[in-house]
């Protein structure tokens, strides 16, 4: 890997972190389990995608860590807690979002980063990629109105 590419790694991951200065720490506290818990299942679908040859990375970072790190604790974490923020609780407003978000990433962003040498589609086609992303969508909400639930019960139980 040259400086070139590490420093878009390195872009790749910070850029999208200065706007949580923006997002609010009532947000942030809120969301964050969700976007936690998406970027760890992001991290096993990372390694099962690496098996199945869904999409191939031409390097890694270091041994043992995934090449779609700068990915997924940079856009995909920090973009996770702005969709929940604007989206959250009214379900097909979140759908849309993330349908035109996802897309935008498979047919442009993708080309750009296969560009780039940073990823290619190998098994997977763009269409089969957006049915992974929309899927990751029902999970991260799911995820969230459960951890919702669960954690109002235990916060009234306290009192």
């Amino acid at each position: 890997m040259n400086k070139k590419d590490k420093l878009l790694m390195i872009l790749m991951i910070i850029l999208p972190w200065i706007s949580i200065l923006f997002i609010g720490k009532k947000t942030l506290k809120r969301f964050l389990p969700g976007s936690i818990f998406m970027s760890l299942y992001l991290i096993a679908e990372g390694r099962f995608a690496e098996k199945k040859k869904w999409w191939w990375f031409p390097y890694s970072i270091k041994p043992n860590v995934l090449a779609e790190f700068p990915l997924i604790f940079g856009p995909f974490l920090v973009g996770s807690l702005w969709i929940l923020k604007y989206t959250y609780g009214k379900f097909n407003l979140y759908l849309l979002v993330n349908i035109i978000i996802d897309s935008f990433f498979t047919y442009f962003g993708l080309k750009w980063l296969k560009k780039i040498g940073y990823v290619s589609l190998i098994r997977l086609n763009k269409f089969k990629l957006s049915i992974v992303f929309l899927i990751k969508s029902f999970v991260l909400y799911g995820f969230q109105v459960i951890y919702e639930r669960y954690f109002t019960l235990s916060k009234n139980s306290l009192y």
